[in-house]
């Protein structure tokens, strides 16, 4: 079977929201460029969204985009018979959109967010790589919301001690 046939077993909403509308298809690195579509997306929203309530914005995005993305990103890696596709991307979506909860969109505080996020996806420290081995869409998307959640923690320390400007 090849990809294509594999791939037309997916629901078509959930191949556009596992790959985050076709951006896990590019490459190198379809991670990175999902974690930088995030980062574009959220400032680009941030401009219609009131400062007083950007903070429950992001909240409620990352709420949807993890129970949306589960059942997608399990739709997906059945389709392709893989327990993580690369090019299911949701899972950087709200792992990234988590980094950037309660912190100012500033261009430095965006890509510090960034950095950390992507730094924490990749070393997964503990038990981040061990949510990987939650079943099927599960793992992929809440190994990712660990590392968001590591890179909030450190992003708010970084706030907290004046090392990013409000």
């Amino acid at each position: 079977m090849t990809s294509e046939e594999a791939g037309s077993k997916a629901p078509l909403w959930a191949s556009l929201t596992a790959t985050f509308f076709g951006i896990g298809h590019l490459h190198p690195g379809p991670g990175t460029w999902g974690s930088a579509a995030t980062v574009l997306s959220w400032w680009a929203l941030t401009h219609w969204i009131p400062l007083n309530l950007q903070l429950w914005a992001a909240i409620a995005i990352v709420v949807l985009v993890v129970l949306i993305g589960i059942p997608a990103s399990t739709q997906v890696s059945r389709a392709f018979a893989a327990k993580d596709p690369q090019f299911v991307v949701i899972d950087e979506v709200a792992g990234q959109l988590i980094a950037l909860i309660a912190t100012p969109v500033t261009w430095k505080s965006l890509l510090a967010g960034f950095i950390l996020f992507r730094g924490f996806d990749i070393i997964k420290p503990p038990p981040v790589r061990q949510l990987e081995r939650l079943p099927e869409g599960s793992g992929i998307v809440l190994d990712d919301v660990g590392a968001g959640f590591y890179a909030l923690a450190i992003m708010q320390l970084l706030l907290h001690f004046g090392l990013l400007p409000r």
